[in-house]
């Protein structure tokens, strides 16, 4: 009969602390190739924890085969991966463009960018949406729409936009020379 606290052997843990860290940076390389819609209206790395604790939880739970040790140092390499991650993406510029995403210019002066609109995988409609969302009805009355970092979109009205743009600085293609504005 297999023990339920403790693995028969240290094999698993070994096994787990190789697969999970791998796992782990997978993940973050196969979102950052397939975009910031995958995981639409949360942060990259709280989805990828939300989901791998969650999936851990669930196999020490109902798999006979992973203990209750193995489940929890599983967790918690996985968190203490988190933790370590986040530290450094605040800490080097480096680290945080290769695993965060930018936002993106979408509109500019109430035209749609239709490069970053495809790079994005975003229709005109969600574009639409989301200035009729901020409660503007007139493009023209549009300064800029941007696909942020969780995939929702920030719509600034040209009657908001400040002398200042500072907030805008980060953002992906906001540089006018770089940009390719299409028509209405």
């Amino acid at each position: 009969m297999k023990p339920i606290l403790l693995p028969e052997s240290w094999e698993p843990l070994i096994r787990i602390g190789i697969t999970a860290p791998v796992l782990y940076l997978l993940i973050i390389v196969f979102i950052r190739i397939s975009g910031k819609r995958s995981t639409s209206q949360m942060n990259n790395f709280d989805w990828i924890v939300t989901v791998a604790l969650g999936s851990i939880a669930a196999s020490t739970i109902i798999l006979k085969d992973t203990t209750l040790v193995e489940g929890g140092f599983a967790i918690g390499l996985l968190l203490a991966m988190q933790y370590v991650l986040t530290s450094l993406v605040r800490r080097s510029d480096i680290v945080s463009s290769a695993v965060k995403a930018t936002p993106t210019m979408l509109m500019d002066e109430g035209r749609f960018i239709d490069e970053a609109m495809r790079r994005e995988r975003i229709s005109r409609r969600e574009v639409l949406a989301a200035v009729r969302k901020a409660g503007i009805t007139d493009l023209d009355k549009v300064a800029w729409v941007t696909l942020e970092n969780d995939a929702s979109f920030s719509v600034i009205s040209k009657d908001e936009r400040g002398p200042g743009m500072s907030a805008m600085a980060a953002i992906d293609n906001f540089d006018r020379q770089e940009k390719k504005v299409m028509p209405r």
